[in-house]
Formats: structure tokens, sequence, C-alpha cells
């Protein structure tokens, strides 16, 4: 990746963030810059196992995944052929938590609409998941 994660930096910033009370996760959660980061670092590190050095000439491309401590935006590696298939964050997937999936689908089995699922998940999580999105 081009960018590099200063832990330390982070560290500092966290500690004062935690003392400020702010949450751990959500939107502007104390982990999600560590996520991020590290997702970010595996999906490149699955790139580089796919791919040889003359074949990675295609850009990244910005996703957002909605996640258990808040939305994050992640680069996917793409490969001219489209032949790239990551693991970590699959092809088309916008809600990376197991728990987070979990519970959309209990509060759709007690009867919520995928508009209530959506306004109880943003007021949970700090951010929205579209109805569409909980629908899929």
């Amino acid at each position: 990746m081009s960018n590099s994660f200063d832990f330390e930096e982070f560290k500092a910033q966290a500690i004062e963030k935690l003392k400020a009370g702010m949450p751990l996760s959500g939107k502007d959660g104390v982990l999600t810059p560590l996520l991020e980061n590290l997702l970010n670092s595996t999906l490149e590190g699955e790139m580089d196992s796919h791919l040889d050095e003359v074949e990675r000439e295609m850009g990244n491309r910005r996703k957002q995944v909605q996640t258990s401590m808040g939305e994050i935006t992640i680069n996917t590696p793409r490969d001219r052929d489209g032949t790239f298939d990551p693991q970590v964050v699959r092809k088309r997937e916008k809600i990376l938590a197991d728990s987070l999936a979990n519970r959309i689908i209990g509060l759709y089995a007690i009867g919520n609409s995928t508009r209530e699922i959506s306004d109880i998940l943003e007021e949970q999580f700090g951010n929205r998941i579209s109805a569409e999105t909980i629908s899929s």
C-alpha cells in the first residue's frame, strides 16, 4: 500500500479520543482507522499473491463496507482480466461482520421492515445501511 500506517501516531490519537469520551466503534470510532488499514493491507497482500508485478497495472477501487465498528472505506485491488477474487472482503460484499448480518436477519424475522431495520442500525452503529442493501 502506498499509505503507511503509523501505529504510534494512531495509539496516541486513540488514547486522546478515549480520554475525550469517544466510542470505540461507529462512524468516528477510535478503532475504525485501525480496522480500515488492516483490511486494506490484507487485500493488497491477497492481490500481491494473485498477480505478478507486470500484471499490476490497474488502479484500486474504493468501496464502502459496513462493519460492526461502523462504515469504512477500503481499496479493493483489481487486475486487468478481472480474475482476482478477494477472500477477506468478497466481491459485492457490503456488510463485513457476520454478527451484523445475523442481527439484520433477526430484526427481519421478528417483523421489522427493511426501512425500520435501516433506522435501528443507524441508531446503534451511527451509520446508515440502505433498505435496498438490507433487502439484498
